[in-house]
């Protein structure tokens, strides 16, 4: 099997903007990283760490602005595909992204949640083209874990 775009080397994409994919994330609880069934791999939720700390915590729009809260969703993102990777080898393994779910730590009245899902979604959609459109949800929630003011997990189809 090829993957869907060939002459894509998300990698080298993801590079090219200047992001580096992270070791993937020990967990911290009683789950595993990611789990693979036939051609899927579900990645556990990944929340903003970058080099070992939290971008920011708290809820939106009160602790964390919306442009904060959108550079979490991305790195979020960035960090579920170290996770990938970490599954398969290798991005270009990824034939598409099929299903996203975004969590928002929202204060009561906040509704802007996909303009946060959005930054992941976008960057997925750059990382992959077309085969980075995706099916989505994005939740509102009261708490994260560790505080983080974003969630995200993937569903990705992999040769």
């Amino acid at each position: 099997m090829t993957q869907t775009q060939p002459n894509r080397d998300p990698e080298a994409v993801l590079a090219s903007m200047g992001l580096v994919l992270p070791e993937p994330p020990k967990p911290v609880a009683a789950y595993i990283p990611w789990r693979r069934t036939g051609n899927l791999i579900y990645t556990a939720g990944q929340i903003a760490m970058r080099d070992g700390k939290l971008i920011a915590t708290g809820a939106v729009p009160g602790q964390v602005s919306l442009e904060v809260a959108r550079e979490c969703a991305r790195q979020c993102a960035v960090n579920a595909l170290a996770v990938v990777k970490s599954a398969v080898g290798s991005l270009v393994a990824v034939r598409q992204v099929v299903r996203v779910g975004v969590f928002v730590c929202s204060e009561p009245g906040f509704y802007d949640q996909p303009k946060v899902a959005n930054a992941a979604s976008e960057l997925l959609v750059e990382v992959f083209g077309e085969s980075g459109r995706h099916a989505r949800a994005a939740v509102g929630s009261v708490a994260l874990p560790l505080g983080s003011p974003v969630e995200v997990e993937l569903v990705v189809e992999v040769a």
